[in-house]
């Protein structure tokens, strides 16, 4: 082999490595777009129910007690 053939298959096997590396950057790019959307659908379920949770002790709190005394004890 001489010397162009050599660089030139250098480079021709540096191109393809060039080209999965990007499209290993492109797949992990949209998993992680997918991944923060999932995040944030989380995020606001947990804020939904953490409203929930809160107005239900609230809610509990001002109901009197399921076992009360009767009022002549």
């Amino acid at each position: 082999m001489t010397d162009t053939s050599q660089d030139s298959g250098r480079i021709d096997e540096l191109e393809i490595r060039v080209a999965h590396q990007e499209q290993t950057i492109e797949d992990l790019n949209s998993a992680i777009t997918a991944q923060w959307k999932v995040i944030d659908r989380l995020e606001r379920e947990l804020t939904r129910l953490t409203d929930r949770v809160a107005s239900a002790e609230d809610a509990m709190a001002e109901a009197p007690p399921a076992h009360q005394p009767p009022p002549h004890y």
